[in-house]
């Protein structure tokens, strides 16, 4: 029996390229896509958020120059693209899929509206949710923070190239310590990377449990889905 009913799972848009330095990797996609359907053939109801960093990095682009706002509405029509993509991938496995854009645009996505998310979802469409919150200097974190709250998910489940939180980067340092839980305020106090300060705050904020996991294992979804013990996960400790 799965754990959670309701879930959102947040992919950054790195996770799409696979072992390619930019934009889509097809198989990378087809697996993820493979993953998602294992949690819905469980009766789950998932919610997807997509970052856009595989085809354009807005604060990259402010950095150099650009001016922020412009920089951040380019980088929400790459997590469009990106969900466009997702939306296929489902579509090709038979899992009715409905994308919504905070930004506009009729043609190709449904407007984001709270109601007929939540309606799709209850009726067993997966929701991938693009375009970030539809305003400049705000995260795909913060989106999926957001959209995790306004849909009432269980927890949010952020999909990352590590299996939990560090102390600091694994990568660089042998003998980082995994996290198997950290509260809120430890991962802002500490800057652990979770995620941006404004998603972590909103989380803590409104009792929303996160799972930070690594994606790039196979079946990696449907364990957390069901409950084991995969990954670190941000919590409210009780008082």
């Amino acid at each position: 029996m799965p754990r959670y009913k309701r879930i959102l799972l947040k992919l950054s848009g790195e996770a799409l390229m696979g072992p390619d330095r930019y934009g889509i990797h097809p198989p990378t996609l087809d697996a993820i896509s493979e993953e998602v359907r294992e949690v819905t053939r469980r009766g789950v109801e998932v919610a997807l958020v997509l970052g856009g960093g595989n085809i354009f990095r807005g604060l990259a682009a402010s950095a150099k120059g650009m001016d922020r706002a412009s920089a951040d509405y380019m980088g929400m029509l790459a997590t469009v693209m990106n969900s466009l993509a997702m939306q296929d991938a489902l579509e090709r496995r038979e899992v009715t899929t409905r994308v919504q854009s905070a930004i506009d645009m009729q043609q190709l996505a449904e407007p984001y509206i709270r109601r007929r998310a939540v309606r799709h979802l209850e009726k067993g469409r997966v929701v991938i949710f693009g375009a970030g919150t539809g305003n400049p200097y705000f995260t795909t974190d913060t989106a999926a923070a957001l959209r995790a709250m306004e849909i009432h998910a269980e927890v949010l489940l952020k999909a990352t190239k590590v299996d939990g939180i560090y102390d600091k980067d694994p990568m660089k340092h042998p003998d980082a310590k995994k996290y198997e839980k950290v509260s809120y305020l430890e991962a802002i106090q500490k800057q652990l990377n979770v995620m941006d300060m404004t998603a972590l705050s909103l989380c803590r904020d409104n009792h929303l449990p996160i799972i930070v996991f690594d994606m790039n294992q196979p079946g990696n979804v449907l364990k957390v889905v069901e409950g084991e013990t995969i990954g670190t996960t941000v919590y409210e400790p009780r008082t």
